[in-house]
């Protein structure tokens, strides 16, 4: 009696579940895929299908989907099993060999390859510098902005700082925005037009072309990474050498230009402790 009585209450239960599950969400026609219900039929107010499960899920039970996991080829195990012997490779030839590998890129079996027939023409420079240009109107804008401090020199350091050009190699002063300049500054930069140095010099400042190579310039912009910063190099070729030294240029290394004022971003001795 008591057991009847829970099995009525429970139905009755599951019956009204049933009632508010198809109330919220509109059934379709479905077909029956083991323990899976399938929706043949996709409408709009359609938004997902449950399937109530058929048996209890036990640990036991849990399995990888199907083709999650591979199996492994058992190469050389008799030739029933379809890889023994040349385990898949045939008889002979370049693919059977052991060690061999994939040819690498440009390989053409054997001829001569398409990089080698052609003739090679012209060569890199490894000593080519990329100067990144800097125009008068910019300095101008970062001084009145007070990015810029046009009361001390402006080397590098000061133009790497305050972003005023992103570069690599060194900076080239240039001549636009002229008419806007009206400070006179002081400023060390790789290379100057002469535009850009008449200008300067017409409100009373300076230009200074000081060269940097590699080490001295990581040392100029990051002294914090040296313990002991490095004495500068001197120009490597006889070219940089000439424009260096020329008064013209406002090279650093003229006599004219070194009696008056000296760099202060060019280590001419090695310094024993770097600044922060």
């Amino acid at each position: 009696m008591l057991k009847s009585t829970v099995q009525r209450a429970s139905a009755s239960a599951l019956a009204q579940l049933q009632r508010q599950f198809s109330s919220r969400f509109s059934l379709s026609s479905t077909k029956n895929t083991g323990s899976r219900l399938l929706s043949t039929q996709v409408t709009d107010s359609t938004v997902f299908r449950v399937a109530r499960p058929t048996k209890a899920l036990a640990l036991n039970e849990l399995r990888d989907n199907h083709g999650a996991r591979k199996v492994r080829k058992r190469l050389g195990r008799g030739h029933g099993s379809g890889h023994g012997k040349t385990c898949g490779r045939g008889h002979k030839g370049q693919n059977s060999r052991a060690g061999n590998g994939k040819p690498g890129p440009g390989f053409e079996g054997g001829q001569t390859p398409l990089t080698q027939v052609f003739p090679k023409r012209g060569f890199k420079n490894a000593l080519r510098r990329e100067l990144q240009p800097l125009n008068l109107d910019r300095i101008q804008h970062f001084i009145n902005t007070g990015r810029l401090d046009p009361s001390k020199p402006i080397t590098l350091r000061e133009i790497y700082r305050s972003n005023l050009v992103r570069f690599t190699d060194g900076v080239s002063l240039l001549a636009r925005g002229s008419h806007v300049l009206s400070t006179p500054i002081t400023i060390e930069v790789s290379r100057a037009s002469e535009a850009a140095i008449k200008c300067v010099e017409a409100l009373g400042g300076r230009v200074v072309c000081v060269y940097h190579n590699k080490l001295a310039l990581r040392a100029l912009l990051h002294p914090q990474k040296f313990a002991v910063l490095p004495k500068s190099a001197m120009p490597m070729t006889a070219k940089l050498r000439r424009m260096y030294s020329d008064p013209v240029r406002r090279g650093f290394l003229a006599p004219e230009i070194s009696k008056e004022y000296t760099p202060t971003s060019f280590n001419f001795e090695r310094v024993e402790r770097a600044e922060a």
